[in-house]
């Protein structure tokens, strides 16, 4: 059986192992391991200060000439305009134009690296991710019943969005109960997804070959997602579901550790495999759906965040979770910058530069470390 400490410990103690505990002393696995605690929590802090450094240089790009002082000159005068100056025209492009969508990319990188790291982890397979396992199929879904058929669960202004966040939602329950009749094991998730996923695609596929060449644009363009839809009204709904969700998967991070380890050595512990992961899926596919609704199908930054931290900082949820998050609002921000000003004035879609941009830096990662196993 495996013990709890050989989950954070590999190998097997050093011989002073006993002597140091009998003295009070810490041995040298302990010693290691909390030097690379130390390292695990500089490289948060490292990342998101570089986060915060991309968003003043990300804010000077485009028509209008500011200086990153400018740019965070006009953040901050909005909270304390006694110590902060910058003219009126310049503090409504940063806040009505560019900071907007960057804090879309940063909230929508943010949650869906997160998500992508604890759906990797209960289903144990590193190809999990919110869009490989059809939540993004069922909003596609729902954005094709709103513009062909004219269907929606909601009126006024979220009449589409109200779909594509109920029908996400819809699918990722749907997902979760077809795999808990026979047990919500990871395999059973992960299958059920992927017939999910492959349902709602041809769903969809169905209606656009119906559709108008306004209804198939706008399905389109939905489809490729795009942070220019996020705006100050939606980031409140967003902030009310991140606030909720986020703090509900950091509790389950101790599962998560001891769940790598198997379903059996989790269950010997006392930790209920299968409850955990419904749990998580159920919290992950509530914020997945609110993202996904608000700026379409962003793929592939739920799968490669949560890799891109594993591989430098390891598999303890503890900081793998925040490292994830932060490096999925990293990977989101700089492809969008990318896409807006590479062949400006014309603006390539967010999902499209994501996969661009990401998949080349994650191949270089996975053969760097291809002779390391981070899955055991």
């Amino acid at each position: 059986m495996t013990s709890f400490r050989a989950l954070f410990f590999r190998g097997k103690p050093d011989a002073g192992y006993s002597r140091a505990k009998r003295s009070g002393k810490k041995s040298n696995h302990e010693l290691a391991h909390d030097r690379f605690k130390f390292i695990r929590i500089l490289f948060v802090l490292g990342i998101a200060g570089l986060l915060v450094l991309l968003t003043g240089v990300i804010i000077t790009l485009g028509p209008l000439d500011i200086s990153v002082l400018d740019s965070y000159s006009a953040l901050l005068a909005r909270f304390w305009p006694e110590h902060f100056y910058v003219d009126e025209l310049t503090s409504r492009v940063v806040w009505n134009i560019r900071f907007p969508r960057i804090m879309g990319g940063i909230m929508a990188g943010f949650g869906l690296g997160i998500c992508g790291c604890v759906m990797q982890a209960v289903l144990k397979n590193p190809l999990a991710s919110p869009f490989t396992l059809g939540i993004t199929a069922g909003a596609q879904f729902g954005i094709s019943l709103a513009a062909v058929i004219g269907f929606s669960f909601l009126a006024g202004p979220y009449f589409i969005i109200g779909n594509a966040f109920l029908c996400a939602l819809f699918c990722s329950l749907f997902i979760i109960g077809l795999a808990a009749i026979k047990g919500a094991t990871s395999e059973n998730l992960v299958l059920a997804g992927i017939a999910v996923n492959y349902f709602f695609t041809a769903i969809s596929q169905l209606l656009k070959y119906f559709a108008t060449d306004e209804q198939l644009r706008l399905m389109t363009n939905w489809g490729m997602g795009d942070l220019a839809a996020f705006s100050w009204t939606n980031s409140r709904i967003l902030l009310v579901i991140f606030v909720i969700c986020i703090p509900l998967l950091m509790t389950k991070c101790w599962d998560l550790n001891i769940m790598t380890a198997g379903d059996e050595t989790a269950k010997s512990i006392g930790v209920n495999a299968e409850r955990t992961r419904i749990f998580i899926m159920v919290v992950s596919s509530l914020l997945v759906a609110t993202i996904v609704s608000f700026m379409g199908t962003i793929a592939f930054v739920g799968l490669v965040a949560p890799h891109m931290a594993r591989m430098v900082i390891g598999g303890d949820h503890r900081f793998l979770i925040p490292a994830s998050g932060v490096l999925g609002a990293l990977v989101l921000m700089s492809a969008d910058a990318a896409g807006m000003n590479l062949i400006a004035p014309t603006i390539i879609p967010t999902g499209i530069m994501t996969s661009i941009v990401g998949v080349p830096f994650f191949m270089y990662l996975m053969m760097k470390g291809k002779r390391k196993e981070f899955w055991t």
